[in-house]
């Protein structure tokens, strides 16, 4: 019996959460995400980059992975694939992830509940805008499917910021 798309995102979301937790065990900022081409298969996958890029603020895992895809592939081929999210992409990543042509985000934890866990962060000063509103200003549609396992990816934030 073939897995459903929703048994794919949680598999794929998982692999995320993955990816975070191996960012926070090396030092950086505990958020991960991958790119699935259409047909669910792994295409790459990206942590968070803010020490390993010399304390870049601009380093989030989606901006990063956005970034690499945009540049190995078409937005024609992009608009097929999807990003699986520790997070939901601050308003920063939504626009590499709109301007890269990827045509789905799957995430987990949204803004809002990132921002009440990390505060006024120096590191993380987070910009509570749903990707929705940024996406719905764009001329192309970008297709969100999240919160999805919220609780789970947020247990990934925990104790990180304080």
């Amino acid at each position: 019996m073939s897995a459903t798309r929703e048994d794919r995102d949680i598999a794929l979301l998982r692999r995320a959460f993955e990816i975070a937790a191996m960012a926070r065990e090396t030092g950086d900022h505990p958020f991960g995400c991958l790119l699935a081409g259409p047909d669910g298969e792994i295409l790459m996958e990206q942590g968070n980059g803010y020490t390993a890029e010399g304390q870049d603020m601009t380093a989030h895992a989606e901006r990063l992975l956005a970034t690499r895809a945009s540049k190995q592939w078409r937005p024609d081929f992009l608009a097929g694939c999807t990003m699986y999210t520790s997070a939901e992409p601050c308003a920063m990543c939504s626009g590499a992830v709109y301007w890269s042509g990827i045509g789905r985000v799957v995430f987990g934890q949204t803004e809002k509940s990132l921002k009440e866990q990390t505060g006024d962060h120096d590191e993380n000063p987070t910009l509570d805008l749903p990707c929705r509103t940024v996406f719905a200003a764009g001329q192309r549609q970008v297709e969100v499917v999240g919160p999805l396992l919220e609780d789970e990816a947020a247990q990934l934030q925990a104790d990180f910021w304080s």
